[in-house]
């Protein structure tokens, strides 16, 4: 299904604003944009009135066309507790909104958000090993996850995408590795590149597979979080079809279905 083709604009932030209740609409200027791959990139959003979110929530972003036509969509936040509330959007092939934020909205235009939303694909930073698997677009959420985890905590990151180059937040799962986490990619629609193509780069460090996310993959993040012995919180974020097939593998490795968290879209 694809979406309509429309035309939104952007206005000047209204001069006011009180804060007003979570759920309701408010302004959003964009502060910055950060290019992530070719084809998404993280909006930071400043939002008067903003009272804080916690990792694994979302909000949702409205647009509206001069000719007052309306779109909606949600957007899970990026941005770790404490930090501007942010955004990552990946350009859909016929979307309308998410193409207008990769590619048009510019710094200082005016979006409108309605959130944070969300208590139960939630993680507020307990000092308890942490395993996240994202699939695609699926790592926004958990790069909040991994930047509120406890420091003191093992964090397992398992991560599929089709190529290298469309891998989210590469430069920080690298730096991540260096300060003790595991980093897991496999690159479902590529081989893995050679050393001396790595070497020097934000891949250099993580460990990739070629291939979908297998049982030994799953079985290695578990072990990598202490498991049996320990109790890790996990959370699976991707395609409906992708985490499905996540929580089977982790059923199969023994772990109860039942203390996963899970988050699907497409």
């Amino acid at each position: 299904m694809t979406e309509p083709s429309a035309t939104f604009a952007t206005r000047a932030p209204t001069p006011r604003v009180a804060p007003l209740a979570q759920l309701r609409w408010r302004d959003a200027v964009v502060a910055s944009a950060v290019t992530e791959t070719p084809d998404a990139r993280s909006l930071v959003l400043e939002v008067p009135g903003w009272s804080g979110h916690v990792a694994g929530q979302h909000v949702d972003v409205r647009l509206t066309a001069p000719d007052g036509y309306q779109a909606t969509r949600s957007y899970s936040l990026s941005s770790g507790p404490g930090e501007a509330p942010t955004i990552t959007v990946q350009e859909v092939a016929d979307g309308e909104v998410s193409t207008y934020l990769v590619r048009d909205i510019t710094v200082g235009d005016v979006l409108e958000v309605r959130g944070p939303i969300g208590g139960y694909f939630v993680w507020s930073g307990l000092p308890r090993p942490l395993l996240l698997v994202g699939g695609g677009s699926g790592l926004a959420p958990l790069r909040a996850m991994w930047r509120a985890a406890d420091p003191t905590a093992p964090v397992v990151v398992l991560a599929s995408v089709t190529t290298p180059a469309r891998l989210l937040y590469a430069a920080e799962l690298a730096d991540r590795v260096g300060t003790g986490a595991s980093v897991f990619v496999h690159l479902s629609r590529a081989a893995v590149p050679p050393d001396g193509v790595r070497a020097g780069g934000p891949l250099e460090p993580v460990t990739l597979r070629s291939g979908r996310v297998d049982a030994a993959s799953v079985q290695g993040s578990l072990t990598a979080c202490g498991w049996p012995e320990a109790d890790p919180a996990v959370f699976v974020c991707g395609p409906t079809s992708f985490v499905e097939a996540v929580i089977d593998l982790l059923a199969d490795a023994g772990l109860d279905p039942r203390s996963v968290r899970a988050e699907r879209f497409g």
